[in-house]
This record gives structure tokens, C-alpha cells and sequence, in this order.
């Protein structure tokens, strides 16, 4: 089993904080548990940002000084255009850490900025079931709905908010063991019933 690593968590103005919060959970206690590495938040500046549920935050690291990561990911946003499409400083951030980085991973419309910064060219990937036309536009994308994260490669895309706890379990099983993941997943006490059917 290899040592625990940087993760690092992209966050911006209007970001989900459940697309965040819960793979930093999962990431963070696989660290706690090989008792190395650490996980980041990064943002363009150090300024306070202010989350889609209201969550007030502010970066661990601007842009310029981030340290080297294994791990980045990106959670989305429902105005995902608006805060990080539209902003050419995060998409070049992002396109130049590609080579840096062991993995990119996305959650939700994340996916988004990965398609924006050219990296889900003949790949295939997901995203929010709300914004699947985005990807499935592209034709050089191949845009998988019916699976709630996708591996091409070092990238993984994840569907909305709370697949992004399934990615990143899967994930930190991937680079240490299922049984690792499994101990992450009995600590966070992560085993779905939901009340609810999704269906409308």
C-alpha cells in the first residue's frame, strides 16, 4: 500500500459544496488512516468564497503558490458557465495541471471544466443528468449517463453532488486497496438508503 497523497480540491464563487465536502471526507480519512498526506483546498486568490448552500470558505492556496498534488478534482455548480467556464485563469490552471498530476477527477459539473480545458477529447466521460447535453453534443466526447462515475484513463468524471462520495471511494481503493476503501467506508458510515426514489 503506497503512503497517503496531496489532494487537491479546486474551489471557486457558487461552487456545491456537497460536490467537495464529501470526497474531502473520503480522501482526508484515507490519509488519517496511512497517517500521511494531506487534502487542499485552491482557489485563484485567497479571498473568501461563498458556496451554492450558502457555506462560506476560503482557500488553503492561490493559485500561484499551490503545492504540487497526485490528486486534483474539480466539483461543479449549477452555474457552472457563469463561475468557471467563463473564467480563462481557472481553465488554464486546470489544463496546465494535467501533466502535473496522477489523476484528474471531476464531480458533477466539474466534468464541464475538464471538456473546457480540452481534456475529455476521446475520452469517455460523465456528468449532472441536468447537463449531459453539454457532453453528449461534443463529438469528442463520449458522454456515459447511465453510470455514476467513469474512469478513461488517469480521469474520472463523476454524476451529480453525491457520486462524487462513490468516485472518490473508488478512487482511494484504485491507488491503495478495496480493502482500505472499505475501512474509509465503514469510518464514514457511508451505506445509501434514501428514504426517497429519485423518480418524478
Amino acid at each position: 500500500m503506497t503512503t497517503g497523497l496531496t489532494y487537491g480540491i479546486l474551489i471557486y464563487e457558487q461552487v456545491a459544496e456537497l460536490d467537495f465536502v464529501g470526497p474531502l471526507q473520503v480522501f482526508g480519512i484515507s490519509n488519517h488512516l496511512l497517517n500521511s498526506g494531506r487534502v487542499v483546498t485552491i482557489g485563484q486568490a485567497n479571498n473568501p468564497l461563498r458556496g451554492t448552500g450558502g457555506l462560506q470558505m476560503i482557500p488553503d492556496y492561490s493559485f500561484d503558490v499551490a503545492p504540487k498534488l497526485d490528486v486534483l478534482l474539480l466539483p461543479g455548480t449549477a452555474e457552472i458557465s457563469e463561475y468557471a467556464l467563463g473564467n480563462d485563469t481557472i481553465i488554464d490552471w486546470v489544463r496546465g495541471q494535467y501533466d502535473k498530476v496522477d489523476w484528474m477527477t471531476s464531480v458533477c459539473t466539474g466534468g464541464l471544466i475538464l471538456q473546457k480545458a480540452g481534456l475529455l477529447k476521446g475520452r469517455k466521460a460523465t456528468t449532472h443528468w441536468m447537463l449531459m447535453d453539454s457532453l453528449a453534443k461534443d463529438p469528442e466526447v463520449t458522454a456515459l449517463s447511465d453510470l455514476r462515475y467513469v474512469r478513461d484513463g488517469n480521469i474520472v468524471t463523476a454524476q451529480g453532488v453525491s457520486a462524487g462520495i462513490d468516485m472518490a471511494l473508488w478512487l482511494v481503493g484504485e491507488i491503495h486497496s478495496p480493502d482500505h476503501a472499505r475501512m474509509v467506508r465503514k469510518i464514514l458510515q457511508y451505506d445509501p438508503a434514501p428514504p426517497y426514489t429519485a423518480e418524478v
